[in-house]
Formats: structure tokens, C-alpha cells, sequence
């Protein structure tokens, strides 16, 4: 995802934003924030009901083609024999859904977008309280978080930002990100967000004689 000289751009970068202010930024890119292992067992349960579904709602035209193609004339089907065929089905169908949603893209987009979002966020969050929530002396970190896979990011201030910053202020740098990533440009978008948040962090929090790195400069990779 990033690049040596995308690397040393962003923590330089980082550097640059907290010699003007007190904040501290932690810069986290992540190819993935989730499996969702559970969306494709979903859309695997669900395709096998939709075969149970079929077959109770049109029975003589599935039994049909099961008949025209294993060669059949005009076979009597019995109670347990139409069971089977619905398992088999059902069966069948749950694990051809499985196989291919192993695929990672078509897992993606099959993904509802609130989904992706809550589970962006939920991942951002869990990396801000790790990295950065309560690590600074002044509660004074912040996270820039960006989840590849999802095409989703997320910027989260500990309580001192928090307190004089509303979350809406962030949109400039979202934008300024977002603007880059969808030029293929990661680490540009990355330095463009650390300035805005600078920018920001400096006019509220500007940085005091005694203020001390408290926190790594680099970019996370997880």
C-alpha cells in the first residue's frame, strides 16, 4: 500500500504538524478492517433458502428439469425422494455461495455500504484506544485512520481535541484524503489529512515550550 518515500513523507509530515501544536497524530493505513466472515455465511444461508423457496413455490417445474436431465419418464416422485432433492439443493447452493464469496472482492461488494462503515469505525475505534486515547500527557492525540478495502476513513480526537473541536471540522481533511486515494495516491492523501489536522490542532492547541513527543511519528501499518 505504501511505499518507502510514501512512509518517510508521512511521518515527516506528522513531524512538521506537531511542532506547531500540542496534539499528537497517529497515523494508522490498514489493507482491511474486516473479514466479514459473517456477510458471506449470510448471503451463503440465504441462497440455499431462496432453493428451498424455488422448489416450494414452482415444484413441478424443478422436478422437471431434474427429470430432463438425469433422463427420467415422467417419474413419480415420493415424499422422501423430493426431501432429498431439497437438502441436495439447499446443500449444494450453501457451499457454491461460500466458495465464491471466499473471493474477496465479490465478498466486499455484496457488503451492505452501513456495514462497511459500522465496521470501520469500530475498527478505527479499537486503534484509537490502543495507539492514542489517554497515551498523551494532555489527552491531546488523534488518530487519522484509513481502511483500503472499504475506501473508508476515519479521524477520532482524544478529550482535549474533542472538547474545543467539533467532528465536522474534519471534513477538510477527510476530503483532502479521500481527493488523493481515489487517484491511487495513498501516501499523498495521508500527508494532505496530517496537514489539515495540523493546521487545525495548531489554531486550538498550539504547542507549549515544555511539550514532548509523546508519540511515534511513522505510519502504522496493521
Amino acid at each position: 500500500m505504501l511505499t518507502e518515500a510514501d512512509r518517510k513523507q508521512i511521518a515527516e509530515a506528522v513531524a512538521a504538524a506537531e511542532a506547531q501544536s500540542a496534539g499528537e497524530i497517529v497515523a494508522i493505513v490498514t489493507p482491511q478492517s474486516d473479514p466479514y466472515r459473517d456477510v458471506a455465511l449470510a448471503w451463503s444461508i440465504s441462497i440455499a433458502f431462496l432453493a428451498l423457496v424455488v422448489l416450494e413455490l414452482a415444484p413441478g417445474f424443478t422436478l422437471g428439469l431434474i427429470e430432463r436431465g438425469l433422463g427420467l419418464w415422467a417419474h413419480e416422485w415420493t415424499p422422501r425422494q423430493v426431501l432429498g432433492i431439497a437438502l441436495t439443493a439447499a446443500v449444494l447452493k450453501f457451499l457454491g455461495m461460500l466458495l465464491l464469496m471466499a473471493w474477496r472482492p465479490l465478498r466486499l461488494a455484496l457488503t451492505p455500504a452501513p456495514i462497511k462503515s459500522a465496521r470501520v469505525h469500530a475498527r478505527a475505534l479499537t486503534c484509537f484506544r490502543i495507539g492514542a486515547e489517554g497515551r498523551t500527557t494532555g489527552r491531546t492525540g488523534i488518530l487519522i485512520y484509513l481502511s483500503m478495502a472499504e475506501h473508508r476513513a476515519e479521524i477520532i480526537a482524544d478529550e482535549a481535541i474533542a472538547s474545543k473541536v467539533a467532528p465536522e471540522v474534519w471534513g477538510d481533511a477527510m476530503h483532502a484524503l479521500l481527493e488523493q486515494i481515489r487517484a491511487g495516491r495513498v501516501g499523498e492523501g495521508m500527508v494532505a489529512a496530517i496537514g489539515k489536522v495540523g493546521a487545525v490542532l495548531a489554531e486550538h492547541l498550539p504547542r507549549a515550550a515544555d511539550d514532548q513527543n509523546e508519540l511515534p511519528d511513522r505510519v502504522i501499518e496493521v
